[in-house]
């Protein structure tokens, strides 16, 4: 008698929701196949240091391969989702680089965790000069233009165009705004500081703009205060009710205590930290459920997290906006409902009832600087060195791998008692992006 068809089950990205759904589903009675178009799990919430040279890529990154080396079930496919096809079951699937075409890749149950990217808010031509830290890629280019900036006032002998390669604009006052301009902050005026003959870096301007009336809007306001105080003992400058208006090459345009005049500010790096919007697997997910999506593009999807009229396929994380809950778009959401889906998988292939969705939220973490930070977990409150111990160890047991927690640890305690950045390297098109600049 021939064996039973393992359940199939597919999960599209290896973000934080997909690849907690696969661990928890990897000593479940399926045939797994994790796809994504990198062949790496990202810890996002840590792009920005690879961006201001305090960690190393590979620091934050980890194998999906080596993730479940052992797990035969499992198997991981470098593809790109280019459909779907909810009928037949079956995901269309195109490759990555010289790879061949993998073709389609049919499922019994489907999990979506396309994730989000930033959004520009229909100024897509600031993408080009506002640069991101969402991915690794674009978190070393950040790198690059941060590092290209300190080496190109070194080099330049007007005073004023010296002062706009050392002023830094943040824009977007949210936790990686704060800690990206907190980190640009250290950079200038503790790791870099002797490295330069002709530039003090300690000069450099770094300012922090925000949309709305306050850093850190989802945090309680006691704490918004007192970020922007530890920010100021850095050196930063936070400027809130100034939305953006304009962004070239040259520097940013911003709006004047919500009236028609603009400021303009000189800066020839600006970094975007200002809002996300959804993967497109949201949309096409939705076009082919006749499911709706809302105003800022999610998904719109069931209690249980299944896609409306198909009760196989379940989307997760930041693509998705979950009827009758009001979510914030973070790592923890994403983590909670990869394993919640899991679980419902489970209880379906054992024939059991399951609950709708219910996060459970831990709090929020923000990091400032060295020994400074904001946290805010249930009703108690803190600020300064305690909570920069406790983002330190969220941070460190949340990360993949345990090469990667002692790697980390082991930069982050040099960091602090030397103040220095082991991974202050310029790579990629240094020459190409000087002329563009210019």
């Amino acid at each position: 008698m021939a064996a039973a068809t393992p359940h199939r089950v597919v999960i599209i990205g290896g973000g934080f929701g997909g690849l907690q759904a696969a661990l928890a589903l990897r000593d479940a009675p399926v045939e797994l196949t994790l796809v994504d178009r990198r062949n790496f799990h990202l810890f996002q919430p840590l792009t920005y240091q690879v961006a201001t040279g305090a960690l190393a890529a590979s620091d934050v990154s980890y194998p999906l391969r080596a993730i479940f080396h052992d797990d035969e079930r499992v198997h991981v496919m470098l593809a790109e989702v280019s459909g779907f096809d909810l009928d037949a079951r079956e995901v269309s699937l195109e490759p990555v680089g010289d790879a061949p075409a993998p073709g389609a890749l049919p499922y019994d149950t489907l999990i979506v965790a396309g994730g989000s990217t930033y959004s520009y808010f229909g100024h897509e031509e600031w993408r080009d000069v506002a640069f991101e830290v969402k991915s690794l890629e674009s978190a070393l280019m950040v790198r690059r233009r941060l590092l290209s900036a300190f080496e190109a006032a070194e080099l330049e002998t007007d005073p004023e165009a010296r002062r706009a390669w050392l002023t830094f604009v943040v824009v977007g006052a949210g936790p990686t705004g704060v800690e990206m301009a907190g980190q640009i902050a250290e950079l200038a005026k503790d790791t870099l500081p002797g490295d330069y003959r002709e530039i003090d870096p300690r000069s450099a301007t770094i300012l922090l703009v925000e949309a709305g009336p306050r850093v850190l809007p989802a945090f309680d306001p006691s704490l918004s205060t007192k970020a922007v105080r530890l920010l100021g003992e850095l050196g930063v400058t936070s400027q809130t009710d100034r939305p953006v208006v304009g962004v070239d090459h040259e520097g940013v345009d911003i709006a004047r205590d919500g009236s028609d005049e603009t400021e303009r500010i000189d800066a020839r790096t600006v970094i975007w930290a200002a809002g996300v919007t959804p993967s497109t697997l949201a949309s096409r997910l939705g076009e082919q459920a006749h499911a709706e999506v809302d105003k800022l593009g999610r998904l719109i999807v069931e209690p249980d997290l299944t896609v409306p009229h198909h009760s196989e396929v379940f989307a997760v994380g930041d693509m998705v906006n979950v009827r009758g809950l009001e979510l914030p778009g973070l790592a923890p959401v994403a983590m909670q409902q990869g394993r919640y889906v899991a679980r419902v998988i489970k209880a379906r292939l054992e024939g059991r009832p399951h609950e709708p969705f219910h996060y459970i939220d831990k709090g929020n973490l923000a990091t400032i600087g060295r020994a400074r930070a904001v946290a805010e977990i249930k009703k108690l409150k803190l600020a300064g060195g305690m909570a920069w111990l406790t983002w330190l160890g969220v941070h460190l047991w949340y990360l993949i791998g345990f090469q990667n927690r002692l790697l980390v640890l082991i930069r982050w305690l040099f960091s602090f008692a030397t103040r220095g950045r082991g991974a202050r390297l310029i790579t990629g098109q240094t020459t190409e992006m000087a002329a563009r600049e210019r």
